[in-house]
């Protein structure tokens, strides 16, 4: 029986890499404890990009209760807000992949400890150290599965991911206050140790004083074959290799071509005035050529003075503007600067008798399904004068996969937001 228990996991003599202590664990701890958080907050901030409290179509999380306490309306400028806060969000998640594994194999005995429960404040740390790992594994798999447009999980991504990330942050402030004082005195250690030449009693020394201080020391270790130096430099260099291969996404041009594990990497989706990344085609979202026609389409615009239906070549008649922006999603991927031409929303809220500031507005596709086939913009996105129904962009007419025959376009604003095909815009009566 003795024999058996020495080979379970809750043996300390089962786990023998030279490589697991509290060094390693805390110069990983620490980088996490830099990453996660600005992880958090570019989160919270896609999902106030939103605009939540506008309109239901927009808020995919309708029991937050007090989780939405920070929402506020988004803003339009900069112009490039939401391109930079979810391009970091996505790359540096993506990035902190290795280092997130790398920590979780050096703490996996914590895991198998017996007895499991010692105390109410053991029982206590137990607790947030599943919650922990659990939520880590849960928000970084989803967020992933996302990137790459595989919804293989049940329900809709973004409450899963939304309440995931808050019982996430909660276990890691947890156990990030129980912790970090242990990580930087240890980080302060290995610094000291540098100062000093090393010989073989400072290395018993040290390794004694590991054991005596964590429980992750293994007892009678194997021998090592990398150092917990090249170990760290490999994790670091796994983590370079996914931000080299991903954060191509956010741009234009031959730099896109190294986002070798992102759906929109690689070539532009054909060339000319729309050779520029696209979510969703025409056909893909179920938009009938025939419904987009000259004859057949029409602009249904509400307000507060009646209905009116414009045809394209009304719009067209109608004053002209430009503005340069980018396309973002919460995917992590976005443009650069794409010359969009076409009307302003807030001209075409003047037609129903808002000549004065515009109200929010309701903004409907000719897409039959998805979670955005509507959309609601609040009053500061229609009065910006960059924000336009757009017609053209770079020169040409839109595409089909581009919205043709009239796609919405504000700055700063999710991708989602960005409606195309639209079919019927209500100003100051959201649905």
């Amino acid at each position: 029986m003795r024999d058996l228990a020495s080979r379970l996991p809750s043996s300390p003599g089962f786990w023998r890499s030279p490589l697991r202590g509290p060094r390693f664990t805390s110069v990983l701890g620490l980088v996490l404890l830099v990453g996660v958080p600005v992880l958090f907050v570019t989160g919270l901030l896609s999902y106030a990009a939103y605009n939540p409290g506008l309109s239901p179509v927009n808020d995919k999380t309708p029991d937050k209760g007090i989780l939405g306490f920070y929402l506020f309306s988004w803003p339009t400028d900069p112009t490039w807000l939401y391109r930079l806060t979810q391009g970091v969000h996505v790359t540096l998640g993506l990035a902190l992949i290795p280092v997130l594994l790398a920590k979780l194999w050096s703490v996996v005995p914590r895991l198998f400890t017996l007895p499991p429960v010692r105390s109410l404040a053991h029982a206590l740390e137990r607790i947030s150290l599943l919650l922990l790992v659990g939520g880590a594994l849960f928000e970084f798999v989803t967020g992933v599965l996302n990137v790459q447009l595989d919804y293989v999980f049940p329900g809709s991504f973004y409450p899963l991911h939304f309440y995931g990330a808050w019982v996430f942050f909660a276990a890691f402030l947890a156990h990030a206050a129980l912790k970090t004082p242990a990580a930087v005195r240890t980080v302060r250690s290995m610094r000291d140790a540098r100062r000093r030449p090393p010989d073989a009693a400072d290395r018993a020394v040290d390794r004694a004083a590991d054991q005596a201080a964590d429980d992750l020391v293994a007892p009678a270790p194997d021998a090592p074959t990398v150092s917990r130096r090249g170990a760290l430099w490999a994790v670091g260099g796994g983590s370079l290799l996914l931000l080299a291969t991903s954060a191509g996404r956010s741009f234009d041009g031959p730099l896109r071509s190294t986002a070798l594990l992102a759906p929109h990497g690689g070539a532009e989706p054909g060339g000319g005035p729309n050779g520029f990344q696209i979510n969703k085609t025409a056909a893909y979202a179920g938009i009938d050529p025939a419904e987009t026609g000259e004859e057949a389409w029409r602009l249904v615009v509400a307000g507060r003075t009646g209905t009116v239906r414009l045809a394209r070549a009304d719009l067209l008649r109608m004053r002209q503007h430009g503005a340069a922006l980018p396309i973002a999603c919460v995917e992590g991927w976005s443009t650069a600067d794409q010359a969009w031409r076409g009307v302003r929303l807030r001209d075409l809220a003047a037609l129903v008798g808002f000549d004065g500031d515009p109200p929010d507005v309701f903004v409907e596709s000719l897409q039959r399904a998805g979670s955005f086939r509507h959309g609601a913009l609040r009053a500061n996105q229609v009065a910006d004068p960059r924000s336009l129904l757009a017609l053209s962009v770079n020169g040409g007419t839109l595409s089909p996969d581009h919205g043709y025959p009239a796609r919405i376009i504000v700055p700063a604003a999710p991708g989602v937001l960005n409606t195309k095909w639209v079919a019927r815009m209500t100003f100051g009566g959201l649905a």
